[in-house]
């Protein structure tokens, strides 16, 4: 008779056999989502890197040809247009002794440039609109208040007063240009954007200033 007592008193009842599954099974949930929210962390941090190390490239190309800056073809000033999202010069930009004309624009999230080669017959000429367009950055999250490009003149940084020069800009003046971008993946979830900034001067137009 104790003999079977004691027996009945070393088995695991059916209750105390669930509440242990069910508290594996909460061990093993949480740490699956631990896991997943380790990982999903971790790839969006690589993929932002890798976002960010591409848009520091295509920045690293547009201050190359910003700063090469020269006359076009057919005599036009080494700048067409400069406004906060869109610039547009003249550049031999792959060093083929011909001056391309490179737009430089925002196009939804991605920063674009368009390149135009001049005639073939002289006097030279350059068609209207882009002959091909390549884009330079991807995930650029700029809005209004925050242009892509500014504009200073020869007296920065010594005049900060004018400076970044403000409404229409006047070209002829330019001599120095900021590259403002913003880059977020998914702005509903991050609300912190990576900033990034070049300044590029434009050492052609110093020949002008001696002209004058």
């Amino acid at each position: 008779m104790k003999k079977n007592k004691l027996q009945n008193r070393i088995g695991i009842t059916l209750i105390e056999t669930l509440m242990a599954v069910a508290i594996f099974s909460i061990g093993i949930g949480g740490f699956s989502l631990l896991f997943i929210k380790t990982w999903q962390s971790n790839a969006y941090t690589i993929e932002l890197g890798q976002s960010s190390m591409a848009v520091s490239q295509g920045m690293n190309m547009m201050v190359d040809y910003i700063r090469r800056v020269r006359q076009g073809d057919d005599g036009a000033y080494p700048i067409q247009l400069a406004s906060n999202n869109e610039l547009t010069i003249f550049c031999d930009y792959n060093k083929d002794t011909i001056t391309e004309r490179l737009h430089f624009y925002k196009n939804g999230t991605d920063v674009m440039m368009g390149i135009t080669s001049p005639s073939a017959t002289m006097p030279k000429t350059y068609p209207v609109g882009d002959q091909s367009v390549i884009t330079i950055a991807s995930r650029i999250v700029n809005n209004s208040s925050t242009p892509i490009f500014y504009y200073y003149n020869k007296d920065y940084p010594q005049d900060t007063i004018n400076n970044p020069l403000a409404g229409s800009v006047n070209i002829p003046v330019v001599r120095l240009v900021k590259i403002y971008l913003e880059i977020n993946l998914n702005p509903a979830h991050a609300p912190d954007n990576v900033k990034m900034q070049n300044f590029v001067e434009m050492r052609n137009l110093n020949d002008y200033d001696h002209l004058k």
